[in-house]
């Protein structure tokens, strides 16, 4: 009895996420699906690999439909022994969103445990962090892998807490799980912020065990923690050590180029260069919209309504009253300094009021740890706003370099911030016998949050209200469009800090009323918790909400199959299709077609070099050694025309000359000028084959033919027939980790021509030449996750028992 007496509590405050989950997003219920933007163009990216994995009932890991040619291991590969994968899918048991959504209650529900909350408060609380806008935006755009991350972040800062507590089985049981989790949710840029705040609470408990002068368990703690990291990084090996090979493929690593596509010199040997990292820095002033939601505007697409300046213009200027409340509906009210916003990252006026009440009430000095990361993230966030931090950062700080959206880090503070206010209003109840300390803890927390209030509304006239694209709409509108404009961003200001100063006035007027025993404990935290709520879920409705949910139809097809597309797919032979509005960034043509675009976070880097520095430049031999025999193009009236192109190569050639070079710089420029049907260049720096470059400094036979006679992703076959020796360019994206070619079923040493391109030596006569993906680090790496999740079994077991044996001992 006494079992169930204990879990009761935590059972119906787990059927409570689940619930408020599927309400929220109660359109999964009638069978509807969230129509991500994001994952639309992730499906165009992964269908060649899921149509392969359908029929052969195994991996590709490789696909030809995107870029060229790419691994998949970042398209959703399944890796062998991913047995944290099926624990987490257990977790996620509901129907998406609104798995993600109960993961971010679950996760934060745990630490606030940790952190000795009762259920019903840490309930609160945790429903506050999972309707924070930005972790529900990101679930509208379908940014799922960062959500995913995010959601077990707070579990791994729990395992942290509880080790440090010196609870060490627990915590390291706990621990080990939830980093695994947090790796196997991929999305490592999420988890190198969490890495961040997890130094500074490190830092925390070492400076005072240091003090205290407990070496021990000071080292104990780190051996616990570092055991639990190991065994959860091989849990996840086969993941990690794929991206890890990738990575160096792809625009995350450093260039080999020392120029500019201008020809200028270039400064930065990295790929994402400083502008392209910073490009999404958060505003100084801008970071009031955590307290009040559309200070800037909110987003690109805000809905202004009928009372607004522009509707008014709209219909001054004869529009139909139908089409200006049409047109009213998506402004670009946001004028802060980050390109594109899809909304506000508002983390609740009465999150951040209860929040500073803890600064002032609560006396456990964790509070401070909680504080500090906040403010680190903050600061963080601005980027190029506040370039000395960031540049040092970018400089001398390991990793840094390799994340663009700086602001995204505040996701640190979004979590903070609600541990803060749970916090506040778990140390104002305990401060009921000292109702003089209760009063002025919280006139303190009213003045500051009002004062805050106060200060934006006189310096509403210091602010301009331009967004940077208002010269275009000047432009484009006239005048009186941006006038328009500018005074519905200036309501929007004055409205959303009326708005906040109420919830403030509420909020303090509630807890004043629990100081003078009109209200009960209860019923306070009762109204404190829904004003907290409703005020967040009131904004987030806004941005995501039942529109946005579509049938699973349009979820599985998000690309609706053209007349261009449908003249190209007659033709049944190997080709790749360039997309020209794509631009590279694009998976639609990538879901009917093998497409050189594509739409990823880390693309090849040498394939984005290609098209930066030769195809934008319209070197038509690049297309033609790609073998790109349709480009879809759009005429005057928008219509899209599939042109063919009757140069290209074709899938494999045999070439008469191979020019010899020293490094990558003089690749690419021999590629302004190359004759690709007859040339191939070749960095001799580059491979490391088992011949001797000398020997390639000779005439080549190009009387030969080669042709394609099987295809599939991970698997090419050819026939060649050739009188003599020949050099035959094959046109495939060259990656030496995982590619084999064999000449007739002998391994044969194979290298990179062209920048991109596969090249091999082919004998004189008839021989069947096959290209296998046969990557070794997947079954390298599923061996290691086989191991340590074995042993993070026997742990799990073991903990389990030795724990119960000590509450028996103890009883």
């Amino acid at each position: 009895m006494k079992i169930v007496n204990k879990f009761y509590p935590h059972a119906l405050v787990i059927l409570g996420f689940i619930l408020v989950s599927l309400i929220y997003f109660y359109p999964v219920l009638q069978g509807k699906q969230i129509f991500q933007s994001d994952i639309a163009q992730y499906t165009g990216m992964a269908k060649e690999q899921n149509d392969f994995r359908a029929a052969e009932h195994t991996e590709p890991y490789w696909t030809n439909a995107a870029f060229g040619g790419m691994p998949t291991y970042q398209l959703g590969a399944n890796y062998p022994n991913d047995f944290i994968g099926k624990v987490d899918d257990i977790l996620r048991f509901l129907p998406r969103p609104a798995d993600y959504l109960f993961l971010y209650f679950l996760g934060f529900y745990g630490l606030l445990l940790v952190l000795k909350t009762d259920p019903l408060k840490a309930f609160i609380g945790a429903i506050a962090f999972g309707f924070s806008t930005y972790l529900i935006i990101i679930l509208g755009v379908g940014h799922n892998a960062k959500a995913h991350a995010i959601a077990y972040m707070p579990l791994v800062i729990a395992g942290f807490l509880l080790v440090f507590q010196r609870k060490y089985i627990w915590g390291g049981i706990l621990t080990m799980f939830a980093v695994a989790l947090e790796v196997n949710a991929n999305h490592f840029q999420m988890t190198y912020y969490l890495l961040i705040f997890l130094l500074i609470l490190s830092g925390y408990y070492a400076f005072n065990f240091i003090k205290e002068k407990e070496y021990k368990p000071l080292l104990i703690s780190f051996g616990v923690l570092a055991a639990a990291g190991i065994f959860a990084i091989g849990a996840n090996a086969a993941n990690l050590l794929a991206t890890s090979e990738y990575a160096k493929f792809s625009t995350r690593s450093n260039s080999e180029l020392t120029y500019n596509p201008d020809g200028t010199k270039k400064t930065n040997k990295n790929a994402l260069s400083r502008e392209y990292i910073t490009e999404y820095s958060y505003g100084i002033a801008e970071s009031f919209n955590l307290i009040a939601p559309r200070l800037f505007g909110g987003s690109n697409h805000e809905n202004v309504g009928t009372d607004s300046s522009m509707y008014s213009f709209m219909l001054e200027q004869g529009v139909p009253d139908s089409q200006a409340q049409d047109f009213v509906s998506g402004m670009p009210t946001y004028w802060g300094d980050q390109p594109i916003v899809a909304a506000p990252a508002y983390i609740g006026i009465v999150v951040f009021f209860l929040g500073v009440l803890a600064l002032f009430i609560d006396d456990r000095k964790i509070k401070y740890v909680f504080l500090s990361g906040a403010l680190v993230s903050l600061v963080l966030s601005w980027g190029k706003n506040f370039s000395l931090l960031t540049d040092f950062f970018i400089d001398y700080v390991p990793m840094y370099d390799k994340f663009r959206a700086v602001s995204s880090i505040q996701v640190i503070l979004e979590l903070c911030f609600p541990v803060l206010a749970v916090m506040g209003i778990q140390s104002f109840f305990k401060a009921k016998e000292e109702p003089k300390q209760q009063q002025k803890a919280l006139i303190q927390t009213g003045v500051f949050g009002l004062g805050i209030i106060v200060i934006l509304v006189i310096a509403k006239g210091f602010f301009h209200f331009t967004g940077s694209s208002d010269s275009y709409f000047l432009q484009t509108y006239g005048p009186g469009f941006v006038d328009a404009l500018k005074e519905d961003r200036m309501a929007l200001y004055a409205a959303d800090l009326l708005r906040s100063g109420f919830f403030i006035v509420v909020t303090f007027g509630v807890l004043w009323l629990f100081i003078k025993n009109k209200f009960a404990q209860t019923t306070t935290l009762i109204i404190v918790g829904v004003l907290m709520i409703f005020d967040l879920v009131f904004v987030d409705k806004k941005y995501v909400s039942a529109k946005d949910f579509v049938s699973p139809v349009e979820i599985a097809a998000p690309f609706q199959e053209t007349p261009a597309d449908a003249q190209i797919l007659q033709d049944t032979t190997h080709y790749r299709v360039f997309e020209v509005n794509g631009n590279m960034s694009s998976a639609r043509a990538s879901y009917f077609h093998k497409s050189i675009g594509g739409y990823h976070a880390a693309k090849p880097r040498r394939m984005q070099q290609l098209f930066d520095y030769q195809i934008a430049k319209n070197n038509l031999e690049v297309l033609n050694m790609l073998n790109v025999k349709y480009v879809i193009q759009t005429d005057k009236e928008g219509k899209e025309i599939p042109t063919i192109n009757p140069e290209a190569n074709g899938n494999a050639w045999f070439v008469s000359d191979l020019k010899l070079v020293n490094k990558a710089d003089d690749v690419m420029k021999a590629l302004d000028h190359l004759n690709t049907k007859n040339t191939a260049v070749f960095n001799v720096h580059e491979h490391e084959g088992k011949f001797r470059s000398a020997r390639l400094k000779k005439s080549w036979d190009t009387t030969g033919t080669i042709k394609v006679v099987a295809y599939k992703p991970n698997y090419i076959k050819y026939q060649s027939d050739n009188g003599k020796d020949g050099l035959a360019v094959f046109s495939e994206i060259y990656y030496k980790n995982g590619w084999n070619a064999y000449i007739d079923g002998k391994l044969t040493d194979h290298f990179p021509v062209d920048y991109v391109l596969r090249a091999m030596e082919v004998p004189g006569g008839k021989h069947t030449i096959e290209f296998k993906f046969e990557p070794k680090v997947v079954k390298t790496g599923g061996t290691i996750a086989l191991g340590s999740s074995f042993i993070m079994l026997l742990l799990l077991i073991g903990g389990i028992y030795f724990e119960s044996k000590r509450q028996k001992t103890k009883n």
